[in-house]
């Protein structure tokens, strides 16, 4: 099965692509993690995303399709994959459709993960980082035995830029204006099933692999 993993950042994307992708018995590809093996390894292509990377610019689409396009035709891919973080945009999209088609393939199905932006912000805010250790907590789902202190090793606790509010809302903007039209593209194509990503992890998970079930059987 090749799937597509969308939604907004805090809806929960990593730990539900970890599910799924073991559930399927496919990789799980994200940008990022194409990204850290292309530099570690020091490929061509590795090396010119470091520059960027080392400026602290964006990557530019063409080096992150070119990362895509390989890792997809690496033999573990071949039997499906699940897609995590790309496409990020209608562009990105329509250029996948294009590596896909050139490999005599085609994306089953787009799943997105529907949460709205109270809820992110009540997530992704709520997260405490050790400034000694890196371990995170939460203040409402994994709060430390002491307020501030970490439990592993009593290091102090704060909260990062990226996890403050007026952050994560210009992210959720940046979401909607960049990716949600991705909903639309896939929707269009009629291969868009979205699910309620509110509530326990468990609970997300059962409803995205009952979303998956009639693709798969």
């Amino acid at each position: 099965m090749r799937i597509v993993l969308v939604g907004p950042p805090g809806a929960g994307k990593g730990t539900q692509a970890q599910f799924i992708s073991s559930h399927l018995s496919v990789p799980k590809i994200s940008t990022g993690d194409i990204f850290r093996a292309n530099v570690s390894g020091n490929t061509p292509l590795g090396r010119k995303a470091k520059e960027y990377m080392d400026r602290g610019d964006l990557v530019p689409d063409e080096v992150t399709i070119a990362m895509v396009r390989d890792r997809l035709a690496e033999d573990d891919a071949q039997e499906g994959f699940l897609l995590d973080g790309f496409p990020r945009n209608v562009p990105q999209a329509e250029t996948l459709k294009k590596i896909l088609a050139e490999m005599d393939l085609r994306l089953d199905l787009v799943l997105e993960l529907v949460v709205d932006d109270d809820e992110v912000v009540r997530r992704l805010s709520g997260r405490r980082t050790c400034r000694k250790c890196g371990k995170i907590w939460h203040v409402v789902f994994d709060p430390p035995s002491k307020e501030g202190v970490c439990d592993v090793c009593g290091g102090e606790l704060f909260q990062r830029d990226d996890d403050r509010e007026e952050t994560i809302r210009h992210r959720l903007e940046v979401y909607q204006e960049q990716t949600a039209p991705l909903a639309s593209f896939y929707a269009d194509e009629g291969i868009l099933v979205g699910i309620d990503a509110t509530g326990p992890v468990e609970e997300v998970t059962e409803r995205a692999l009952a979303a998956l079930r009639p693709f798969t059987d």
